[in-house]
């Protein structure tokens, strides 16, 4: 059952995307940035916490997933830390995520040739 709740919100967010490609003049980057952005929101409000606990990864993989986390770590930072939390908490809980999208970027990035679009 957990598998099917995944898929369902997982599945849900991409046609979401896919509806925003296909019927708007928003570009994929700025839906995408969009889910980051929608992910801190409902993280910070508590909103999205519901969503992590019915669907699992179905929630946490997508780029919405990554905003929550910035938004979770910000909050544990600023409870342990302070004010400085804010600056270094969203880093900090999403330090192994970025430095994986980073590595792949370099190895991509060197195994391919880069071509400007015809």
């Amino acid at each position: 059952m957990d598998i099917l709740k995944a898929f369902i919100v997982g599945g849900l967010f991409c046609v979401i995307g896919q509806i925003l490609i296909d019927k708007t003049k928003l570009t994929p980057a700025r839906i995408l940035v969009s889910y980051v952005v929608f992910g801190v929101l409902l993280g910070g409000l508590g909103i999205y916490q519901k969503i992590v606990d019915f669907a699992g990864a179905g929630a946490t993989v997508p780029l919405t997933g990554f905003g929550f986390n910035l938004a979770k770590g910000v909050k544990q930072a600023i409870h342990d830390s302070g004010f400085i939390g804010i600056f270094t908490g969203g880093l900090k809980a999403c330090a192994g995520g970025i430095a994986a999208a980073v590595l792949a970027g370099l190895i991509v990035s060197l195994l391919f040739k880069a071509k400007d679009k015809s």
